[in-house]
């Protein structure tokens, strides 16, 4: 089972609408990009599937052990070791006290971070904490992988090596992954499907597929880019607008 959006809109107090009447279906085993620029619900959306908000209105299905999250800061407890901040999720998800080592290792296998068990986390680049947060995640073993712009805060080289770890390891693992960026180019690298987003409050305007062909055609690619740019420059000029009069 995926995710299932039907409806879905939030308010806050004192701000208003922030997500409006959103639908969508996510099938199992998606790698979907929710592109948006700053403000537009793209956060909120994932708190909501993560069941840490409540819609005002409409209503989600998700699978029953609900989502993992990664957020953009690693967020790693720095008093431990890279090993132990991922144990301690094992230990939180109840995984057997035995079995815990092994699976650690097989985690930062995963990661290919093999070498980093036993650091702190100040003795890891951010590259590496993000790998270990990812690791993090993954020990919770749930189907849905939601990922809230983890690799903003990221230099480019660094940022690219990770785009093609992460789609290596999405299909080694099968998982459903929801990536919110506001980053188009790294939405085409990553993403089977994008969906587009208003500038406050939220809705889907565009649905696009991306094919690895595409990928695979940096003249193809660049187009996508900058028509995707453009729809978002002109939502945000409109939230501008808005927000001025």
């Amino acid at each position: 089972m995926g995710v299932l959006l039907h409806e879905v809109s939030l308010s806050y107090p004192g701000t208003g609408l922030v997500i409006d009447r959103m639908s969508a279906e996510i099938e199992d085993g998606e790698f979907i990009a929710v592109l948006g620029a700053s403000g537009c619900g793209k956060s909120s959306l994932l708190n909501i599937i993560s069941g840490l908000l409540a819609p005002s209105a409409g209503w989600l299905e998700v699978p029953e052990d609900g989502a993992a999250f990664m957020f953009q800061d690693s967020n790693l407890l720095p008093w431990l070791s890279a090993g132990a901040n991922v144990e301690l999720a094992l230990k939180l998800a109840d995984y057997p006290k035995a079995l815990r080592a092994q699976r650690v290792r097989e985690l930062f296998e995963l990661v290919q971070l093999s070498h980093a068990v036993d650091k702190k986390p100040h003795e890891l680049s951010g590259g590496m904490r993000q790998r270990v947060a990812l690791a993090r995640a993954l020990a919770q073993d749930r189907q849905v992988l939601l990922m809230d712009e983890p690799f903003a805060a990221l230099d480019a080289i660094t940022r690219d090596m990770l785009h093609e770890e992460l789609r290596n390891l999405w299909e080694q693992t099968g998982k459903t992954i929801i990536f919110v960026t506001h980053n188009v180019r790294e939405a085409i690298r990553l993403a089977g499907r994008i969906l587009v987003l208003s500038s406050h409050p939220g809705r889907i305007l565009e649905t696009r597929r991306i094919t690895d062909e595409l990928r695979r055609n940096p003249a193809q690619a660049a187009d996508l880019a900058n028509e995707l740019t453009t729809i978002l420059r002109k939502e945000q000029r409109k939230h501008e607008h808005t927000d001025r009069t």
